[in-house]
């Protein structure tokens, strides 16, 4: 079993940065494949970045690429997603989200974990 707890949301101006943090339990975490989705209101929740167990070949929605980074340390059991040039059509709820099976992406998948959400809201 794993738990995540997301935070780091705030309410940030266009252009402004912020730094989202997923603490997880479980002696698990550094095998498993962590990533960040957001649901903004009226629309679906989507995919935004991911990475592996091992923290290479990051995975990023092209919406989010060049302004957010992905990393993790397994030493600490964090996940974190640095957003800079953040836009207001970045303002959305963010999920942290894992699942074991050691794959390179989250993109298209149904993550069997999820934090409980931290809002992020970007003013123009």
């Amino acid at each position: 079993q794993v738990q995540l707890l997301d935070s780091g949301g705030g309410l940030v101006q266009a252009g402004g940065s912020l730094r989202l943090s997923c603490a997880a339990s479980g002696r698990t975490f550094s095998t498993y494949t962590m990533g960040w989705f957001r649901q903004a209101p009226g629309k679906e929740r989507e995919f935004v970045a991911a990475i592996n167990w091992s923290g290479g070949s990051p995975d990023y929605a092209d919406s989010v690429k060049g302004r957010f980074t992905i990393s993790r340390d397994n030493a600490k059991n964090t996940l974190y997603l640095q957003m800079n040039s953040l836009k207001p059509e970045d303002t959305a709820v963010y999920y942290c989200a894992c699942t074991p099976g050691g794959y390179r992406t989250l993109r298209g998948l149904r993550p069997a974990y999820w934090g409980q959400g931290t809002q992020v809201t970007v003013s123009s």
